[in-house]
Parts: structure tokens; C-alpha cells; sequence
């Protein structure tokens, strides 16, 4: 199989920087921020099959030993050991759990039924990893730099409308975060123009976006008509949920999680979403192909400096360069 490359545009959100074989994407705006963070693109790893290669999750009948040697590369490649990462039962919904070194190694290594379930990992701590896996759900970095806070959100559908952003910024808040000074990155996910919903699913999002909804194919033709090009329509003016003319709805997860971070008080140019989607074969995607592997979004505080930070001090960049997941 040969997995295919995308070459970013000039001052894209993201790019792809190819380290140790594997392709990991990361936010410009990260770049002098005091925290790691990126996304895994499927090369690199061991897996193989539906798996390759690069599979991190241990929930979707791939070798738990490739899985393992898989993450252990991730590990390597921002100077971690395995043994740092913190992993969590995710179950599509807003509960977030606060970690520090004494949960390092959590879901780490096998899959574990003992692992506390939540959406969001949380932390102040500089000595653990956060990990969230995904393939077509949204993955968000949070960040305030100044008071050492860092999250991780899954965000499929039903996190979504339940809001898990805003639930990461509530608690990041309690831990001395100001949300006005919150840096969010939205990596890769399924693209609007392929999220295809139902009535239920619709209805929820009417009842936890109810301005942001487009009821009709006739109201849906004139936003189109209205808009001259896609990179001038601001994110905040873009409905979140449209028809798609087959009585059925087309669901837009990342410009629907930027709105419930902008509405937590974060900065509508302090969101940075990755131009990249899944569903092309540079990432894992569910609905491409069943069974698949799955993304991680991982993140890691910097230690906090001794003295006051020199300028570009705290540069970021890794080294050298409806299931349970």
C-alpha cells in the first residue's frame, strides 16, 4: 500500500514534518509555545493490514505488540519514554480527567478495563504525555503558556453537543488558565462536505447550536450564493449543520468546536483548525474503512524555565525536525 503525501500551502495552519519515518502534522502557532503537540499521520509505524502502519489504538483488533512498538516510536520521537503517556477509556462524551505523574503509564502499554473513562486529559504536570486517539473525530490542543495548562479533547459527534471544549476550558480555568489567553489547535478530522448525519443526530445539533443551523436546501443555496470563496467566509458566519438535499444532514465538527470554544471565552484568532482531513490516506479514517487504525493527538507541557525565558526560548517542535478507542 502506498500511502499518500499532501504538501502544504505557504503559511498553512499545519504541515507535516517527516521524523524518525513517521509524518507527524504541527501548528504554526505552537511553534513558540511551551508545550509539544502534533498529530500522527499513518507512515512510520509496524502495523499492517488495515492497520498500516502506524496504528496506535488497541481497541481495533490490530497485534497489541505492533501497537506497543508503534507508540513507542511516538514516545521517541519527542524524547519520551511509553511509560510518560497517559491514555483514557474514551466513550463520546464531556468527562475530563486531571492527570499528573502519578497516573503516567495509564493505558499506556494494554488495553485496560480499569482505565478511568473520559474525553479530556487535563494537566499542569510537565512530566506526563497526554494521548487521545481518533479517525474522523476532532482532536484539540488547548494551551495557556503562562499558567502551564494543558488538554486534550476527543470530540466526535455527541462530545460535540456536549460540549467537551468548553468543558476542557472550565477546568484548565480552575488550574489558573485564562481562556482569553488560550492557545486551541483543531487537528485533522472528517470534512463537512462527508459528515453525513441523521435525524437524531441533526436534532441534537439544532438543540446545542440552535443559530448556527441551516433548515433547508433553499436557505443552504443562498449561503452559497452569498459566498464568493471559502477563505473569506469567517468561521463564526458558517452553518455547523446543513441539509444535503437526500433528508439527510451534513455535520460540520471542527467549525462547530471552534464556536464552543469561542462561546468559553477563547480568541477566535487564538483557534487554529489544520487544513488537512481524514479520509484521504494520510490518516486513519472510520467511515473510509472498517477496520481501521487510529490517530493520537499528543501533547506534553515544557518545563518551566529557571530564570526569566529568553526571547524564542521555549521554541516547540519534536525531535529532529461510537467506539471505545
Amino acid at each position: 500500500m502506498t500511502l499518500p503525501t499532501i504538501e502544504p500551502p505557504a503559511a498553512a495552519v499545519t504541515s507535516l514534518r517527516t521524523v524518525a519515518g513517521m509524518h507527524l502534522l504541527t501548528w504554526a502557532a505552537f511553534a513558540d509555545q511551551r508545550a509539544d503537540a502534533f498529530v500522527t499521520a499513518r507512515p512510520g509505524g509496524v502495523s499492517v493490514g488495515p492497520y498500516e502502519s502506524l496504528n496506535l489504538g488497541l481497541s481495533v483488533g490490530d497485534d497489541p505488540a505492533a501497537v506497543v512498538e508503534n507508540r513507542r516510536r511516538v514516545a521517541a520521537a519527542i524524547g519520551a519514554d511509553l511509560g510518560d503517556f497517559v491514555f483514557t477509556s474514551q466513550v463520546h462524551g464531556a468527562g475530563v480527567r486531571v492527570v499528573t505523574a502519578a497516573d503516567a503509564g495509564t493505558g499506556a502499554f494494554t488495553l485496560d478495563e480499569s482505565v478511568p473513562e473520559g474525553d479530556v486529559l487535563v494537566t499542569a504536570d510537565p512530566s506526563v504525555v497526554l494521548a487521545i486517539l481518533t479517525a474522523d473525530c476532532v482532536p484539540v490542543v488547548l494551551l495557556d503558556s503562562v499558567a502551564g495548562v494543558l488538554a486534550c479533547v476527543h470530540a466526535g459527534w455527541r462530545g460535540t453537543v456536549a460540549r467537551a471544549c468548553a468543558a476542557a476550558v472550565d477546568v484548565m480555568t480552575g488550574l489558573g488558565a485564562v481562556p482569553d489567553r488560550i492557545v486551541a489547535g483543531i487537528g485533522p478530522a472528517i470534512a463537512a462536505d462527508r459528515y453525513q448525519v441523521g435525524a437524531e443526530v441533526a436534532q441534537a445539533v439544532r438543540d446545542a447550536f440552535s443559530g448556527s443551523v441551516v433548515e433547508d436546501t433553499v436557505a443552504e443555496s443562498t449561503v452559497a450564493e452569498s459566498t464568493v470563496a471559502e477563505s473569506t467566509v469567517a468561521e463564526s458566519a458558517r452553518p455547523v449543520v446543513r441539509p444535503d438535499g437526500t433528508g439527510r444532514w451534513l455535520f460540520d465538527l471542527p467549525s462547530a468546536n471552534r464556536q464552543v470554544l469561542r462561546e468559553s471565552g477563547v480568541r477566535d484568532q487564538n483557534i487554529h483548525a489544520s487544513q488537512y482531513v481524514t479520509g484521504t490516506g494520510v490518516f486513519f479514517s472510520d467511515r473510509s474503512a472498517r477496520p481501521c487504525g487510529r490517530l493520537a493527538l499528543v501533547a506534553r507541557l515544557r518545563p518551566r524555565p529557571a530564570g526569566p525565558p529568553a526571547p524564542g526560548s521555549s521554541s516547540v517542535r519534536p525531535n529532529s525536525g461510537g467506539t471505545r478507542r
